[in-house]
């Protein structure tokens, strides 16, 4: 009798040994699939009791830096001078025309010029200014609507005979806000065609003078020359073609 009590107790444990390692090896299809997703590199979160020694797998670099573009191409101004104000005055009515000339608002420039008038920026800001850009590049056409408008040399440049500069993509008509964004004070608005609007200065106030020969000092200085006839208008001392097929 005490045989078979012996060889039951025996095959009682056996079963609890068999079953005490099956449940050990119930996590080994886990590690399997960790070692498929791994090959596959899928990234996967894995969880281990004890340190093991993996291999880092290189990320993918989803943007690319990019090469900025030659200076002769035409880019948006906003894109490379974002805290500049842009107030295109040929794109509303609130020109000596009272009509809008410009299908866009958005000013471009050539790259180079850009460059230029980001130095210049970066001048004023230091002392809490900024630019405000009241015209950039002009199409041709635009410049033909502005002749068939106003037919007078002495206020357009006649686009039968030469185009204005501002169809070259490197002239800009400007002027200078504080850090509220008010204007500062300066000889005359824009487009005004009186003498007063020239960089003689002497007709003006003090205050007037002194906020246009800064602003003329600090564009020279980045590579801009004035037209003698209005205080906003700079010209790139770099030049470039008319161009007759970009339209913004």
């Amino acid at each position: 009798m005490k045989k078979p009590l012996y060889f039951a107790l025996v095959s009682s444990i056996l079963v609890l040994v068999i079953c005490g390692c099956s449940e050990g090896v119930t996590e080994h299809p886990k590690i399997q699939e960790q070692t498929v997703l791994a090959e596959d590199q899928t990234v996967i979160t894995s969880v281990t009791t004890e340190p093991t020694e993996t291999t880092a797998v290189p990320t993918t670099q989803t943007t690319m830096p990019t090469e900025p573009p030659s200076d002769d191409v035409f880019v948006r101004v906003l894109d490379y001078i974002p805290d500049i104000i842009v107030d295109l005055k040929y794109a509303t009515t609130d020109n000596f025309t009272g009509q809008v000339i410009y299908s866009s608002n958005e000013a471009y420039l050539r790259y180079g010029t850009v460059k230029k008038l980001s130095s210049v920026q970066a001048k004023l800001k230091q002392s809490g200014r900024s630019l405000k850009l009241w015209d950039g590049f002009r199409p041709p056409s635009a410049q033909f609507k502005l002749w068939e408008i106003c037919p007078d040399p002495t206020y357009v440049s006649d686009p039968n005979n030469g185009f204005s500069s501002h169809s070259r993509g490197n002239t800009v008509d400007i002027t200078v806000v504080d850090q509220n964004g008010t204007e500062l004070r300066m000889p005359t608005g824009f487009d005004d065609f009186s003498t007063k609007a020239n960089r003689d200065y002497s007709d003006c106030s003090q205050e007037e003078a002194e906020n246009a020969a800064m602003l003329e000092v600090i564009m020279t200085e980045n590579g801009f020359k004035g037209y003698y006839g209005e205080w906003w208008h700079y010209t790139d001392t770099d030049s470039y073609e008319v161009e007759h097929n970009f339209i913004p």
